[in-house]
């Protein structure tokens, strides 16, 4: 098992690519800290089906934009399994605003929630990593738009760039201590966060057409690759980005 007896914190972890993660992880026998701050008892059936796979999981509802609530779940982890190995950052939001449109309030949300996050996760998860003195692994759930525009989507893009250098940065900053810090970065996945794209058959078949593997991906497509980039499979790989989009960035309309 990739990830036997590691104990795993996942943020925004009870839908979407979190919760395909959550799951994964657990099936390789991790121990699974659950964070969210909506639909409770979605998070407790999550954790349900966690421990009839015989894994094991804890839900925390922390806001993951401020340093007290990421504290929290670096304390949760600690108390509930006696340490940490990984740092999944993974919740995340999108407004679909241009420079335009975005207000402050919508710019200051999406980079609260989106890039703070993992700068201040990334700090704080390897301050517990550092003292545990094994090393560890952070990563971030990004996206091809930390490197590809979205024209419509500005605040959002910008979050991602500035994750693509944290990871880069961080990475650099903590190798000495064996702390591995990576993006795993989806093109378009099948998640309430594309659930306009999906209600749209018109917008669907477009996506559809621009991937060259001719589909979103599933959820748990991604989750495989983030226990696979957290597991010791890929213990010298850090410091970078590692795509998962169907293609879908190498795409060409042609001639």
């Amino acid at each position: 098992m990739l990830l036997k007896d590691k104990t795993v914190i996942v943020t925004g972890g009870n839908s979407g690519i979190g919760e395909a993660i959550v799951l994964a992880a657990a099936a390789e026998g991790a121990n699974i800290v659950i964070d969210y701050v909506a639909h409770p008892e979605e998070t407790s059936s999550l954790i349900a089906r966690v421990e009839e796979a015989g894994g094991k999981a804890v839900g925390l509802e922390a806001d993951i934009s401020s340093l007290a609530g990421l504290q929290a779940l670096v304390q949760k982890a600690v108390e509930a399994f006696g340490s940490l190995d990984v740092l999944v950052n993974n919740a995340g939001i999108e407004t679909r605003t241009s420079v335009l449109e975005t207000s402050e309030e919508q710019y200051q949300k999406v980079l609260d929630i989106n890039l703070k996050s993992a700068f201040f996760g990334t700090q704080l998860a390897a301050k517990q990593f550092i003292l545990q003195g094994r090393g560890g692994v952070i990563l971030n759930i990004s996206s091809v738009h930390e490197d590809w525009p979205m024209p419509g989507n500005t605040a959002y893009c910008v979050s991602k760039g500035g994750m693509r250098m944290l990871t880069r940065t961080a990475g650099v900053e903590l190798g000495e201590h064996g702390i591995r810090v990576l993006n795993l970065c989806p093109g378009a996945v099948e998640t309430p966060i594309n659930a306009s794209t999906m209600a749209d058959a018109g917008k669907l078949k477009s996506l559809n057409a621009a991937i060259p593997l001719g589909r979103m991906a599933k959820p748990e497509e991604i989750a495989r690759m983030a226990v696979v980039l957290a597991s010791n499979t890929s213990a010298y790989v850090t410091s970078t980005s590692v795509f998962v989009d169907g293609g879908i960035m190498q795409g060409s309309v042609g001639l």
